[in-house]
């Protein structure tokens, strides 16, 4: 019997596939489907959007989007936050945030679902560096650690409370710990 291969698709061809949901990323010529997110997953996602939009969106430094599509390199990706500089963020010819965005992330925030392999959401943030991202954070709810990648350092594995947590240069003003990040699991934490 003679197998045919699978023909794989390029990124052009998945790029006019509509959107799933979960999210279906690019990786390698294959496509990978994101696993729902849970419940501290979305609590984290949610609140991790507002604390840095807080700070970054008020003084038009930066943006954190959830769920954001980002296309680069051989890959189309979907971290759980992105955040971009105010000035790589794309507009459309209103002058309104654009739809795509060609560019990797100036700092990647992926939360572990209890069902995603960590090794592969590592070699999204790792890619996600290579191609000038200035930060990556994996946060694992299940362990209450937080893995940070800042680009060009030795990663760091912080899970002490009173961690502080890295953030990129142009964030400075946003300081939090370990544990004020984890305390928003609980439900009416601010």
């Amino acid at each position: 019997m003679v197998q045919v291969p699978e023909k794989t698709l390029t990124i052009a061809e998945f790029l006019q596939l509509p959107e799933t949901k979960p999210a279906t990323e690019y990786i390698n010529g294959q496509l990978v489907q994101k696993p729902m997110p849970q419940g501290k997953h979305s609590k984290l996602q949610g609140r991790i959007v507002t604390v840095i939009n807080e700070v970054a969106e008020k003084a038009q430094t930066a943006l954190a989007l959830p769920e954001l599509r980002c296309t680069f390199g051989d890959r189309s990706i979907v971290p759980d936050i992105a955040v971009f500089t105010w000035s790589r963020i794309p507009l459309d010819r209103e002058g309104d945030i654009a739809n795509t965005f060609n560019a990797p992330p100036d700092w990647t925030i992926e939360i572990l679902s209890p069902d995603q392999n960590q090794s592969k959401v590592t070699a999204n943030i790792l890619y996600c560096l290579k191609f000038g991202c200035q930060m990556g954070w994996l946060i694992d709810p299940n362990i209450k650690s937080v893995l940070v990648y800042p680009s060009g350092q030795q990663p760091e594995f912080l899970q002490e409370s009173e961690d502080v947590l890295p953030v990129p240069n142009f964030l400075t003003p946003l300081q939090m710990t370990v544990g004020d990040l984890f305390s928003w699991l609980k439900p009416g934490t601010f």
